[in-house]
């Protein structure tokens, strides 16, 4: 397993990388060079995932390096394939500025064919090899070869701009250019429309050819026998390899093109009897014409077969393997064995000395970084390196995406910030992974940084990106670079999803632009585009905020119209908002006249513009709509009748709410949520005689009034110091089997603390209680609480005590410290120790009663150490307590 600890690999790294020199190639080489590379470096990228992994990786780097050494390290290496004569060359095809010709003159470039294909080989971009073609051509003392011709026609093949290669043709056809001899002439163009896929026009040549008594080259033949085996041409294809072989043009090619046409043909065993009986006969061969077979006994799932090939041929010496164990190893990881892939990759470098191709190291890579196998990744990145061998675009974006994946965003990023100097130009899943990376962690300003740089270049992020990266910048607030982002992507005719405009114009809502969300939302309206129900209720929201009640009203009004429901509450707080308006009734009779004229009247909304305006204490308004129902056919539902009469009460209109309420007992039965309603309000506005009536009314009825009623009675009743009523009221509360709440217990514990009156109340209703029942129980704990922090001193079973009454909560402990921190401090400290174990979270009153007792008893130090825990929580103490700091 590599790692940078090791003493002579850290040598190797810090080493210095030779640029690669060119070599010279033989034109059975050029052909084997564009015909057998069956791996475009396109072809291999894998599927991004976003997020780096917790991976032993980043300390294998890291550990040993710190991440500019890193960065130095593989800058280096990728700038061992830089070029400055080819970049030169390209900078000036590139420029969109006249004169290039010229400027290519000023290079005083020896023009041959190797230079010219070296030249198209370095770099994919179809215009500027082009450019440099037709400027080559047109130089003094050159002429393009079968070898350059076949060169751009494989270019503009692989680019699939056929159009262009046909008119290319078409123009070569009518005007012969200089110094072309004839034979050369019909050699290019039928190498032409033979890679171009039009056979037709190629076989037709090759007949006027051999009609005029001129004949291809052996080069031309073999252009001419692949194609027809790629269009599966096969009777054709024995007449072309017939003629091959009467000319003496049969070679290693011819082998590799025939076997290729036996795969094609299913004629799997044909193939293989052909290549032994090569073998046997002593036919020199190349690793191609094996390699082929392999490959095709792979993709019709015979690997044991295969494997059996490799290794007979492989132990027999007779050919060179190095293409044939490429083969192997792509058809491997094509299928996701990638454990065999590499087994028998470090078997054969260790006994053979075998070193794969840029290609096969690249599509492991690839593939390794899809299964995130980030340390194997490493060790190929780093083998790659030390044995010299150049990268090229595929093995830098995958570097790149290694050092996101293992969370060295530091490297990656400076890598990228240096692309330049090594002539990288990022793909879109390089892009996507260092944009994730930067958003995962943390680094929002920088990727939009690099997406508005991968824009420029021509990408755009995919669309799982593109929302990342908008999640980030809504949930940092970046909104006016949000803002850019989607009109970026509107401009491109790239549309995102609709629950990114959504947390889009929802952040917007949070930041009090809501004017912009709403032109967010219109734009979406003009696209077709829904906007969400949560959205909608932010915008209606932001608007009820800003006091727009009237563009509040109309988004209600929208949302229905998309299929959205609003909710009772929302509906109010629109209402609420409009009578804050000029002309507020007017206000709120159009939106009720717009909500009647669209959607079917029913008793639902009714209610819900009775609640509104009975919320903004507009009984009249509320009684009006209400009679409006009743005209309308619609006979009032009892959420109808509470809501009305719950308007009543809001204004503290009792004569009215009283005279409502016995119209609709002459009208109706009485239930118990209508008499529940009209109790809790009664108790909320203050009215305890008349409440008390009603709810004695109720329980002759035989009706259980709700726990709501019964705690509103006891805070009531508690406030008028009625206590024997208080008495009445718990023991009735667990006569009908109801448990004493925490908001029960809290009421009679706080009043517990300031009097003394309500346990005398208890006392004299003593005879009323069983020793048993609860209703005694609570009220021992009562005359406990009443003396209970004047004569006692352990608190320890306190908890238990309360928990038989009623559950506490954080209002219980709370109580509990307020009391404590007038004398027992320690015991207070313990109260919170409790309730912290409960897993509540303490708030304002609970630091503000210790840090309270702890200065009023002088104990400042402590008092300073719980002062500085409130403010670290964020919360600030009362007014009496800064009094005493």
């Amino acid at each position: 397993m590599l790692t940078l600890r090791c003493v002579h690999r850290t040598r190797a790294i810090l080493s210095p990388l030779p640029i690669s020199s060119t070599t010279t190639t033989t034109h059975q080489e050029t052909f084997l060079l564009f015909f057998y590379s069956t791996i475009p470096t396109s072809s291999y990228t894998p599927p991004y995932q976003f997020f780096p992994l917790t991976s032993p990786v980043i300390h294998r780097f890291s550990g040993d390096l710190p991440a500019k050494e890193v960065v130095l390290h593989f800058r280096e290496w990728f700038m061992s394939r830089k070029n400055v004569l080819f970049d030169q060359i390209f900078d000036i095809l590139d420029s969109k500025e006249d004169g290039v010709d010229i400027a290519l003159s000023r290079l005083n470039l020896r023009l041959s064919e190797t230079l010219v294909l070296e030249v198209l080989n370095y770099r994919k971009d179809v215009l500027s090899c082009l450019k440099f073609f037709d400027w080559a051509g047109r130089q003094k003392g050159f002429y393009h070869t079968r070898a350059t011709y076949y060169a751009i026609f494989k270019i503009l093949s692989r680019a699939k701009l056929m159009s262009l290669m046909l008119d290319f043709l078409d123009s070569y056809m009518k005007s012969v250019p200089r110094g072309v001899h004839k034979v050369r002439f019909y050699n290019t163009l039928v190498m032409g429309y033979a890679v171009a896929g039009k056979l037709e026009v190629a076989l037709q040549l090759f007949g006027r050819m051999r009609f005029q008594g001129i004949d291809l080259d052996g080069f031309a033949y073999h252009v001419l026998l692949n194609a027809l085996v790629e269009e599966r041409l096969f009777d054709v294809v024995d007449m072309v390899a017939k003629q091959i072989r009467l000319r003496g043009f049969e070679s290693e090619v011819t082998h590799s093109i025939l076997v290729k046409s036996f795969c094609k043909q299913k004629n799997l065993d044909e193939a293989e009897t052909y290549v032994y009986g090569l073998l046997r006969s002593g036919v020199r061969l190349n690793g191609y014409v094996v390699g082929v077979l392999v490959d095709a006994l792979c993709e019709n799932n015979q690997f044991e077969k295969a494997r059996k090939l490799v290794d007979e041929i492989g132990e027999s010496g007779s050919v060179p393997m190095e293409h044939v164990y490429g083969m192997w190893i792509r058809d491997l990881v094509r299928v996701g064995k990638l454990d065999g892939a590499l087994e028998f990759l470090q078997r054969k470098k260790s006994l053979e000395g075998y070193v794969p191709d840029m290609f096969r190291y690249n599509m492991l890579i690839c593939r390794l970084l899809r299964e995130n196998r980030l340390e194997d990744v490493c060790d190929l990145l780093m083998e790659m390196k030390e044995r010299e061998i150049t990268p090229d675009e595929v093995t830098m974006n995958s570097a790149l995406c290694f050092f996101c994946k293992a969370g060295m965003v530091e490297v990656a990023l400076e890598l990228y910030n240096s692309r330049v100097d090594f002539g990288l130009s990022p793909s879109s899943m390089a892009y996507n992974y260092l944009i994730n990376t930067l958003c995962g962690d943390g680094s929002v300003n920088e990727a939009y940084r690099v997406l508005r740089s991968s824009i420029d270049q021509g990408y755009f992020p995919g669309r799982k990106t593109f929302s990342i990266l908008a999640d980030a910048l809504c949930g940092e607030g970046k909104l006016d670079k949000m803002k850019e982002l989607v009109l970026v992507a509107l401009e491109r005719n790239f549309m995102p999803s609709d629950l990114t405009y959504d947390k889009f114009i929802s952040a917007l809502c949070r930041t009090k632009r809501v004017e912009d969300g709403y032109l967010v939302h219109g734009q979406l309206s003009r696209l077709n585009k829904v906007t969400s129900r949560s959205t909608y209720f932010n915008l209606i929201n932001g608007f009820n905020k800003a006091n727009r009640g009237d563009i509040a009203a109309r988004l209600i009004i929208e949302m229905q119209e998309k299929g959205h429901s609003p909710t009772r509450k929302l509906f109010r707080a629109v209402i609420l908002c409009l009578f804050d308006m000029e002309n507020s009734e007017k206000q709120f009779l159009r939106l009720l006249e717009m909500q009647l004229s669209r959607y079917e009247p029913n008793s639902k909304v009714y209610s819900f513009f009775i609640e509104g305006a009975g919320h903004a204490r507009k009984p009249e308004l509320a009684r009006q709509v209400y009679e409006m129902m009743r005209r309308s056919g619609i006979v009032p539902c009892l959420g109808s009748d509470i809501v009305m009469l719950q308007s009543y009460l809001k204004s503290e209109k009792i004569s009215d709410a009283l005279n409502f309420f016995d119209d609709l007992s002459r009208r109706r039965k009485i239930g118990r949520k209508l008499r529940n309603a009209i109790i809790v309000g009664l108790c909320k506005v203050n009215k305890p005689d008349i409440v008390l009536a009603i709810f004695k009314e109720m329980r002759e009825h035989g009706q259980k009034p709700s726990l709501e009623c019964y705690e509103e009675l006891v805070k009531l009743m508690c406030s008028h110091q009625r206590y024997e009523t208080v008495v009445y009221i718990i023991d009735d509360l667990t006569k009908i089997g109801r448990r004493v709440s925490s908001f029960i217990g809290n009421v009679l514990l706080f009043n517990s603390f300031k009097t003394r009156k309500l346990y005398d109340a208890w006392v004299r209703s003593r005879d009323m209680h069983d020793n048993a029942s609860v209703t005694w129980t609570l009220g021992e704990l009562i005359g406990a609480f009443s003396n209970y922090i004047r004569e006692h001193r352990h608190i320890e079973d306190l908890e238990e005590i309360i928990e038989q009454c009623f559950p506490l909560d954080l209002f219980t402990y709370n109580l509990l410290l307020r009391e404590l921190s007038k004398g027992q401090m320690d015991d207070a400290c313990k109260v919170f120790t409790w309730l912290c174990q409960k897993g509540y979270d303490p708030n304002r009153w609970t630091y503000d009663s210790l840090v309270h007792g702890f200065y009023k008893h002088g104990r400042n130090e402590e008092a300073k150490r719980w002062l500085e825990e409130m403010f670290k929580r964020g919360f600030d103490p009362t007014y009496k307590t800064q009094q005493l700091i």
